[in-house]
């Protein structure tokens, strides 16, 4: 007697057959009720593992130690936002004053991302390994630095990490190298990366303007001691600077005409005024 059609629809659904898989991937595990995040539960790693941990476990496939999980979410921290003038804020503004989804504003200002505008990390991190090359050939720090800065000027080139339009000193790669000193990660990028910038200093008038190490050299500094890749320092920067592109989107339509022409200078910032930290906030 042959089974009737349903009894073998529902055999099929608690039964289902197995397809040969063709590719793998070892970041993520979906199961009825379980995910698995490089094989973590992560209904186990949320409230315990923060979010520049989690993304540390993504890129490698392994948790941080505290000292790399605490300098990670610094570097997050360091790029949030830099004002209404970087040119991907511009777009985010431009797009979200069309009256486009805040999707499409973010994502326009993501994609705006470049060689001058959030390609410096990895720039400066495959720059720092030509120098370390060097020194792995008995060539000392500072000869290293002074051939890479010879032969960016004599190619007319800048030298990425390095200079700001704004900052004479940029507080946030301060603090970071601050950190690596603190936590013990500092290593051969970073001591080559300030072997530069001794090199600029010395250099006595080579440069219109003071070329001070910038927040891109002191992430790509950081980022080749603890062992990331190149593109893993320039994906920081985007999942860094993601959430002030939302903040800027959103105000642009809660404070704004739609469709205005928008001039990056001519804007005044009327938010708080300078603050310290709550107490206990460490």
């Amino acid at each position: 007697m042959a089974e009737h059609p349903a009894h073998a629809t529902t055999d099929r659904r608690q039964h289902p057959r197995q397809k040969p898989a063709h590719w793998s991937t070892a970041i993520t595990r979906i199961e009825p009720n379980r995910v698995l995040v490089r094989g973590y539960p992560v209904d186990e790693m949320m409230g315990r593992v923060s979010f520049a941990d989690a993304v540390y476990l993504l890129f490698t496939g392994d948790l941080p130690s505290p000292a790399i999980g605490k300098i990670i979410s610094a570097i997050l921290v360091s790029s949030l936002d830099h004002g209404a003038t970087p040119p991907s804020t511009l777009v985010a503004r431009n797009v979200a004053t069309t009256g486009a989804p805040l999707r499409n504003a973010v994502a326009a200002g993501v994609l705006s991302f470049g060689s001058y505008h959030g390609g410096d990390v990895e720039a400066c991190m495959r720059m720092l390994d030509a120098g370390l090359t060097l020194t792995a050939q008995g060539v000392s720090f500072r000869e290293a630095a002074e051939r890479l800065i010879g032969e960016r000027r004599a190619r007319r080139e800048r030298l990425p990490g390095f200079g700001h339009r704004l900052h004479t000193r940029d507080p946030r790669a301060v603090r970071l190298l601050q950190m690596a000193v603190e936590l013990e990660l500092e290593g051969d990028h970073i001591r080559l990366l300030r072997a530069i910038e001794q090199g600029l200093a010395e250099g006595g008038g080579a440069e219109a303007h003071p070329l001070p190490v910038n927040v891109d050299g002191a992430i790509a500094s950081v980022c080749g001691d603890i062992g990331f890749d190149y593109e893993f320092g320039n994906a920081l920067f985007i999942i860094s600077r993601v959430p002030g592109l939302i903040a800027h989107a959103h105000e642009e339509r809660l404070r704004q005409s739609p469709m205005r022409q928008i001039d990056p200078k001519d804007h005044a910032y009327d938010g708080p005024s300078e603050r310290r930290l709550p107490e206990g906030r460490k």
